[in-house]
């Protein structure tokens, strides 16, 4: 398995690569059809008198699921060894899952005939979670924007490409990455989704559908 490691404010020393290399042993082991490690390392300086510290991101990449773990300590070294723990856990997850998946299927299962989704929990988002972040009345922070800014929610925007995958592939793909949910296009009915972590093995998926305006915005317009 081939190891990149890239620093950003953070010099990388010939000793971190060599603990890298001698610890990612484990994730070749965990993960055999695994390509490529890649090791970012970014150094933190705050500006409200907090400590600096590093934080250290790990991404496999191979034949099939990209796999992310992220730490952050005081020095790049302690934030290694908590990201490859992470990182490790949920390869053995995803392990486990699918060998109890193959002896005991259980979780989502699409019927053909009726186009019926059974085996897993549908719950709509609270409706004043949801007006709250589209009138603003929920602050949004974008990466960059001033630390200082004190905000009792903090919401990190992230935009990504959309994938179309089936429900059971975003639950894999989720516990790959260790979120505690996941967001897809649904490759059967085209609507952006969300699976999210239940208790135990249970999940749960949130899908937005097309729907007419608030009588108010139509007569806005």
């Amino acid at each position: 398995m081939e190891t990149n490691i890239s620093g950003v404010g953070v010099g990388i020393t010939d000793r971190f690569r060599s603990v890298v290399d001698e610890k990612s042993a484990r994730i070749a082991g965990l993960a055999p059809r695994a390509l490529r490690l890649e090791v970012k390392v970014t150094h933190q300086a705050h500006r409200n008198g907090r400590m600096e510290d590093d934080v250290v991101e790990l991404t496999v990449v191979g034949k099939g699921p990209v796999v992310r773990a992220e730490a952050c300590a005081g020095d790049k070294f302690a934030a290694l060894d908590i990201a490859l723990d992470k990182l490790a856990e949920q390869l053995r997850r995803a392990k486990d899952k699918r060998v109890t998946g193959r002896a005991h299927p259980r979780g989502a299962h699409y019927e053909k005939g009726s186009g019926a989704l059974t085996g897993i929990d549908v719950e709509p988002a609270a409706a004043d979670v949801i007006r709250a972040v589209a009138t603003g009345e929920v602050p949004v922070v974008t990466e960059g924007e001033d630390d200082e800014q004190y905000s009792p929610v903090v919401i990190r925007t992230k935009t990504f490409e959309p994938e179309w995958m089936t429900v059971e592939e975003a639950v894999d793909r989720m516990e790959l990455v260790g979120h505690d949910f996941f967001l897809f296009i649904d490759a059967r009915t085209d609507h952006p989704s969300v699976v999210y972590r239940r208790r135990g093995w249970d999940y749960g998926v949130i899908s937005l559908t097309a729907i007419a305006p608030p009588e108010s915005e139509k007569l806005a317009s």
